[in-house]
């Protein structure tokens, strides 16, 4: 078994949080999701590492305080499963997921959800590898996939009916973001002066609480990017990305 660390208010300031690791450019949006993880403590967030230096991690909490537009009863919600590079193939994300099942069944929960898409997309978790501890698919938006484990009885969770419009109204390039993922700080800061610079229109809208989040139109929440008013990905973007992404649009 290897050794993890679940960060706590009294070890979340020393610790790492897996992703964007010494990397100065992106140490605005670490510390903004440190703020956010500190906050959602309180509501039951669990965020468990490897004790190593890499992203080996999985983040989760109770569906109800979870900010993504999904409904259901009694669940815990998985934002993210991650292990990459040297730490693959060795049962680390078994042991994860693992944990969190064991876990969410301790608390009671009838189950456990997270989202996947029918084809990899960046900053999401694998289908397959879900479906091997016996989740199914509980609904589907687009080519996006909610997946459950049902313990018990009770209502399944379901995406919510904003996030089922996968459009907003505005017109334009529009990014909807949260500090759940820092990594998004520096590429806001990137493509606003960008945009300022070609004098171009370009929108932000930021997830900031958990009613905007329950009721947002697109089911993807750390990054999510419109084009005059519909859907195009949730591929987080700096200014070169974006340029060749607009030159493709327009």
């Amino acid at each position: 078994m290897n050794a993890y660390i679940n960060l706590t208010d009294e070890n979340i300031e020393k610790e790492h949080i897996c992703c964007a690791i010494g990397d100065p450019k992106h140490q605005p949006g670490v510390d903004k999701k440190k703020e956010w993880i500190k906050e959602k403590l309180k509501d039951g967030h669990v965020f468990r590492k490897l004790d190593a230096r890499g992203k080996t991690f999985i983040e989760y909490e109770p569906l109800d305080t979870a900010w993504v537009p999904v409904s259901g009863e009694n669940y815990e919600y998985i934002y993210c499963l991650w292990v990459a590079g040297s730490f693959k193939e060795k049962g680390i994300g078994r042991e994860l997921l693992e944990y969190a099942i064991d876990d969410a069944k301790k608390k009671g929960r009838n189950g456990i959800c997270t989202l996947v898409a029918k084809k990899k997309k960046p900053f999401l978790g694998e289908k397959k590898f879900f479906l091997h501890f016996g989740f199914d698919v509980v609904d589907t938006i687009d080519d996006f996939e909610l997946l459950a484990l049902k313990f018990k009885d009770g209502k399944t969770p379901r995406f919510n009916d904003g996030a089922r419009k996968m459009a907003i109204e505005d017109k334009g390039f529009t990014v909807f973001y949260s500090n759940a993922c820092p990594y998004v700080e520096h590429e806001v800061s990137e493509l606003s002066e960008y945009a300022a610079k070609k004098g171009m229109k370009l929108k932000f809208i930021k997830i900031d609480s958990i009613e905007k989040a329950k009721n947002a139109p697109c089911v993807f929440l750390n990054w999510a990017n419109f084009y005059n008013g519909r859907f195009i990905s949730n591929t987080i973007l700096n200014a070169n990305a974006f340029e060749k992404l607009l030159s493709k649009l327009q």
